[in-house]
């Protein structure tokens, strides 16, 4: 079996292209560059609509696109990992959303990495993102976008901290004695008010970081670790504004948004046929981090990575 450090450069590669025709269109492709089945998981923030019925099964060295609702919406996304079927359930190790292939809206089980993202907002078409290690973790993921306008840093996490989380923080499969597969954070952990930052601590001056949310940060500093971090590490790109007319896009203006989950460059990506990344005609992008040279007077290019533990 692989090792945690074997796969660290495996990924699962998200991609995201916002058209703006009469109204934006955003399309979004999730790419498996893991070496097993991945279960993607999207819940909508209330009041906006579940995607692709909130997860499915991705196998490895497959794509899957789907279109996004036009307007503004925001949610967040994870990965679940060690899922399978026994006694006539599924179940996932980490992320699992009541025993569901399709969450339909539900959230996942603790600890998990999550992407929060938050499309078409703002007069300007803003869409902000973030990494967040509040509720534990159990997959790397960074954020890197490209081309924007405004505030556009990379956030996220790159390191493996299943091999480095504390024994009162790890989550083990196997009811307890098999590997590690989550780290939790101080709250699910120890169930405090303070580490929970509830009540009393429910306010940005009462909550304060822990020594347990502290490992995260200094591990993973471009991300929240705890419920009132601050400074804040949610940021907003805007697409652009001014864009050059292409035979692909016309007067379009275009967003390209790719959240890939963890590989390192050069590795080949295939898509839903067999064939790869670089060889399908309706791909956005080329390898890892390129898309393809048409797009590239007129994108925003997000980068996030899962590392498959």
């Amino acid at each position: 079996m692989a090792t945690a450090t074997q796969l660290f450069s495996r990924v699962l590669l998200i991609s995201c292209t916002l058209f703006h025709v009469a109204r934006p269109e955003l399309i979004i492709t999730l790419v498996n560059n893991c070496p097993f089945t991945v279960y993607p998981a999207i819940q909508p923030n209330a009041g906006h609509p579940v995607l692709e019925k909130g997860g499915f099964p991705l196998q490895t060295l497959t794509h899957r696109s789907f279109r996004a609702p036009d307007q503004h919406w925001s949610g967040r996304i994870w990965g679940r990992t060690g899922c399978a079927h026994s006694n006539g359930k599924f179940h996932c190790a980490t992320g699992d959303c009541g025993n569901r292939i399709e969450c339909n809206g539900l959230g996942g089980a603790t600890p998990s990495t999550l992407a929060q993202i938050t499309l078409h907002h703002g007069h300007k078409d803003f869409s902000s993102y973030g990494v967040s290690l509040v509720d534990g973790f159990n997959l790397p993921m960074t954020v890197t976008p490209h081309e924007g306008k405004g505030v556009c840093p990379v956030v996220g996490c790159k390191a493996d901290l299943l091999a480095t989380c504390p024994e009162k923080l790890q989550l083990r499969s196997m009811g307890g004695h098999g590997h590690v597969v989550g780290c939790k954070s101080g709250c699910e952990a120890f169930g405090t008010d303070e580490l929970c930052c509830r009540n009393h601590y429910n306010s940005p001056q009462t909550c304060r970081a822990s020594t347990f949310s502290e490992f995260f940060k200094h591990a993973c500093p471009a991300t929240s670790t705890y419920a009132h971090d601050s400074p804040s590490l949610m940021h907003e790109c805007s697409s652009p504004r001014e864009l050059k007319r292409n035979e692909i896009l016309k007067d379009n203006e275009t967003m390209v948004a790719k959240l890939e989950l963890g590989a390192e460059d050069g590795e080949s990506r295939n898509g839903g046929d067999g064939t790869s990344l670089e060889e399908s005609t309706d791909s956005v992008f080329e390898g890892v981090r390129y898309v393809h040279p048409s797009l590239l007077q007129a994108l925003v290019q997000l980068s996030m990575y899962f590392l498959c533990l």
